[in-house]
């Protein structure tokens, strides 16, 4: 033993009970406390008997993928030309056949939306060199990527008419450039043929995400971060905000019209009857479809064409599930309506979101 030790013994003693505590697995009392609280709120929605039992992905023959004859697209974060950046990604519903749609290094693309008869695809782009020169520009292009067309420039998360002939979109708020996907004011509705916009009447539509224009043309739904906070039914073509009687965020309606599918809570998705003609209940007959438990997240659900299926993302609950939001290790799922049973369709992790169904292969 040398000089160190011999004159400074408790050193000696304090090192080997650190180890001793180290190897015991003894930590600190409040990451112990916390480590307890995670596992007990995942037993406890394992647990609970009004959720599905299946918390994880099953393996994917589990559902007849390849019998689906349509595609996703989704938003990813992937190396291009170099560079990391946001592409919009399409692959059949098995996940094979991967095409990089966007294919640019120095632009980002998100939350892409086909259009009803699968021909298209409306985009969001981040452009401009630096921040303070960037613009959120909304385009659509030709389903194989080509003929890309822009719609609006300082414009926020687009969507089809039912019928494909016109897109609603959200106004930003302020002409630089706001990385909050809320910082919007105001509803805009284009006519793809003659290119004319014109504003919604309604003066009131803010601080808004998720939007979606109801099949038959009569209803915006969409999820409210003002003072109404909440899920909300406007009226297409007058005034008018009523509540969507969902708790939870980011609805989407089925093609038909006839039920509505959202997150209840970042652990669960839901689906109901989409009723906006009820003063009583505008979402009737409350479902869960998927629940996982509290280290994972599941979001940006959509339905098939078909309405036999709903796509989302799933991953890791420190992911961050806003549009252009880093969330490493998510991928796209899909889940069988009528069994219950989900499975992953991706599996490369990079940040995979935003899935939305293209009605053509």
């Amino acid at each position: 033993m040398n000089a160190h030790w011999k004159a400074h013994p408790q050193v000696l003693v304090t090192g080997i009970g650190l180890a001793l505590i180290l190897l015991l697995g003894f930590t600190d009392p409040a990451a112990s406390q916390n480590r307890r609280s995670r596992s007990s709120r995942n037993r406890s929605n394992r647990e609970d008997p009004s959720l599905p039992s299946q918390r994880t992905p099953l393996a994917k023959s589990e559902v007849n993928l390849g019998a689906i004859p349509f595609r996703i697209v989704y938003e990813s974060r992937r190396d291009t030309g170099g560079d990391s950046n946001w592409e919009i990604i399409m692959v059949n519903a098995d996940g094979s056949n991967m095409v990089n749609l966007t294919n640019t290094p120095d632009v980002d693309e998100h939350y892409p939306h086909a259009s009803p008869d699968g021909t298209k695809i409306l985009f969001v782009a981040i452009e401009g060199e630096g921040r303070r020169n960037q613009k959120r520009n909304v385009y659509y292009m030709n389903v194989d990527g080509t003929g890309k067309t822009k719609v609006a420039e300082n414009g926020y998360q687009p969507t089809w008419s039912g019928d494909g002939r016109s897109i609603a979109y959200l106004k930003g708020e302020y002409e630089r450039y706001n990385s909050s996907m809320t910082a919007n004011e105001g509803l805009v509705m284009y006519d793809v043929a003659t290119g004319a916009s014109r504003d919604h009447p309604e003066d009131e539509l803010r601080m808004l995400y998720n939007l979606t224009w109801s099949p038959d043309g009569d209803w915006f739904i969409a999820t409210s971060r003002t003072g109404r906070r909440g899920n909300i039914l406007v009226d297409a073509t007058g005034t008018g905000i009523r509540s969507l009687d969902i708790s939870g965020c980011r609805p989407d309606l089925s093609p038909d019209g006839s039920q509505v599918a959202w997150g209840r809570t970042d652990q669960e998705l839901r689906i109901a009857t989409f009723n906006p003609s009820s003063r009583d209940n505008t979402a009737p007959n409350q479902k869960p479809v998927v629940a996982v438990d509290r280290d994972k997240k599941v979001y940006h659900v959509d339905w098939s064409p078909d309405g036999k299926f709903l796509a989302f993302s799933f991953g890791s609950s420190r992911g961050g599930q806003a549009v252009g939001q880093n969330a490493s290790g998510w991928n796209i799922s899909v889940l069988d309506i009528a069994t219950g049973k989900w499975v992953q369709i991706t599996t490369d992790g990079n940040h995979n979101k935003e899935p939305d169904w293209v009605a053509s292969r």
